[in-house]
């Protein structure tokens, strides 16, 4: 295979899996290639059971600002041993609506007994787990925890990532040393790196000063 043949290939290969991203949006791999991630809204793995939908493949974007601040975060992180890990990151607004439907659909309990067992579903809107806008749409908001960076081992918060009740807000105070040590952690990293938290969510951080505040988007995650 001549040179000019094997470049031809490898752009093909790159448009395939990526996007023209609108102006202002990055993926966050080509800024942070340490970070490490789980996407879970396009697995089953997440409190709807089912991918959701615009999430078409599992890279993470978003605005550029946002990955430069991620960045910051995850050097110093990598000087301890740690990194972080995304769980979430830009959401397009056709994700937001699946869920808004998912919602209001109410014998639909599939993971109760994993996401919400002490909840009636549907006070998930009246509580704040479920809105018809996301924060995720603009670009700048982020779902994360931090992570041993060669053994991939999460570092214990307390309840695990989109668990919907008290012990997940950034308040609750029945933890152990460890555990309120490591969301100490988490947050003071963040804040440090121009994040503002969410008071129901331990692993929810937005960035401040975020660059589209009033817009949110839906181009598909792919």
């Amino acid at each position: 295979m001549n040179k000019a043949l094997t470049i031809i290939l490898l752009t093909f290969s790159v448009a395939t899996f990526s996007q023209n991203l609108p102006k202002g949006f990055s993926y966050v791999k080509d800024i942070i290639p340490t970070i490490q991630q789980e996407l879970r809204y396009c697995s089953h793995n997440n409190f709807m059971g089912v991918p959701a939908n615009g999430y078409e493949e599992p890279v993470l974007i978003t605005s550029t600002k946002t990955a430069n601040a991620l960045k910051k975060v995850q050097d110093k992180l990598l000087k301890k041993g740690l990194s972080l890990k995304i769980y979430d990151a830009y959401r397009p607004q056709t994700a937001v609506n699946h869920f808004v439907k998912w919602a209001r659909v109410p014998n639909d309990t599939l993971t109760k007994k994993q996401y919400y067992p002490k909840l009636n579903k549907r006070h998930l809107f009246r509580l704040g787990y479920i809105a018809t806008k996301s924060g995720h749409s603009r670009g700048s908001s982020v779902d994360l925890t931090i992570v041993n960076k060669n053994s991939g081992e999460e570092l214990d918060m307390g309840s695990p990532y989109d668990f919907f009740g008290v012990v997940s807000h950034t308040n609750y105070a029945k933890l152990s040393k460890e555990q309120k040590s490591n969301r100490l952690l988490l947050r003071k990293i963040m804040l440090a790196n121009g994040f503002k938290p969410y008071s129901n969510e331990w692993w929810h951080f937005t960035l401040r000063n975020e660059p589209f505040p009033k817009t949110y988007f839906d181009f598909p995650i792919k």
